[in-house]
Parts: structure tokens; sequence; C-alpha cells
């Protein structure tokens, strides 16, 4: 499992938003606070500044023998008015076509979308409902359906998602 706090430089550099990469300032990513199990983070860029948040699986299953890195992360970037993106890596190449299912209490949000290793809601209103369900659920289960046709299930704490989220919100000057 991935170390919430090496997150901060080497996940995020390789980092994609919908097949667009961006790259962090030279200086890198700077700790805004750790929030029970959600770490966030600012870094300005040419764009301007960005601020995301990012959290690990608390339990990872399915029949694999190898995974990657496994996190969510949820981005703010303010110069593009973009907020709240939410982007799952799974640790493994999805499956092209396969759905990728989030559940959130009783929500259930299937429309997801995946590029290689990376899903993304399919649109505002997916990451608005995804953030909507995580500032109120407890857990998040994610599914998904490796390339090689192996079932996940990732589990995901949501303790400490509302100050993390709070916390972003100010560092990009978000209501």
């Amino acid at each position: 499992m991935l170390n919430i706090k090496s997150l901060s430089l080497g996940a995020f550099l390789t980092f994609t938003i919908a097949g667009q990469a961006f790259a962090a300032a030279p200086k890198g990513p700077q700790l805004i606070g750790e929030y029970r199990d959600w770490v966030a983070y600012f870094y300005d860029d040419s764009q301007g500044r960005v601020c995301y948040m990012a959290s690990t699986p608390k339990k990872d299953e399915g029949k694999y023998t190898k995974r990657g890195d496994i996190y969510v992360v949820v981005t703010h970037r303010p110069a593009e008015q973009s907020y709240d993106v939410v982007n799952f890596v799974a640790g493994y190449d999805y499956k092209p076509g396969a759905k990728v299912q989030v559940k959130i209490g009783t929500n259930t949000i299937n429309d997801i979308f995946t590029e290689g290793d990376k899903a993304w809601g399919v649109n505002e209103r997916t990451d608005k409902e995804l953030v909507e369900a995580m500032k109120k659920g407890q857990r998040m289960i994610v599914h998904g359906v490796s390339s090689r046709g192996t079932e996940t299930k990732d589990t995901y704490s949501l303790n400490g998602f509302m100050s993390a989220y709070r916390a972003i919100n100010a560092k990009c000057g978000r209501k």
C-alpha cells in the first residue's frame, strides 16, 4: 500500500486529467496538512495555484499477484474554473470498456470512464455527486476490473475528508 506522504511529489508529477498531463512547479507540491486518512497539498504552476487532497485505501482486495500504487485525488484548479475533479488510480491498467463502480453509503455511482490505470467521472455533475457523497459518507468502495480481467475492490476511509476539503478550498480561495 502506498504511503500517503509519498504522494506529495512522486505520484502527482505524473498526474493527468482526462489524458492531459500537468507538470508541477520545480519546487514541487507543498503540504497544507494531514487530516486523519487524507492529506492536502498545493503548488503553483504557470497556470496558477493547484490544490489537491489524496488518500489511499484502507483495504484492497482482488486475486492479483502484483499491483502498483492505489489512491484517489480530488483537485481544484481555480485558474481553469475547475473544481472537485475526482481521479482514481487503480495500480493496474483497467480493462478497456470495463465499468468502474463507486459506492458511498447508499449512493452508487457508475458514470466513470477509464484510461490506462486512471478513472474519472464522465462530467462535472458526476464529480460533484462523488464529492457530495464523500462529504457525507464514512467509507467509499471502488470496484474495478483490470486489463487481465481481475476484479478488485478498494475500500477508502472518508475520515478527515471534510477537513482536507475545507483546507484545499481555503488555499485555492474557494468559498
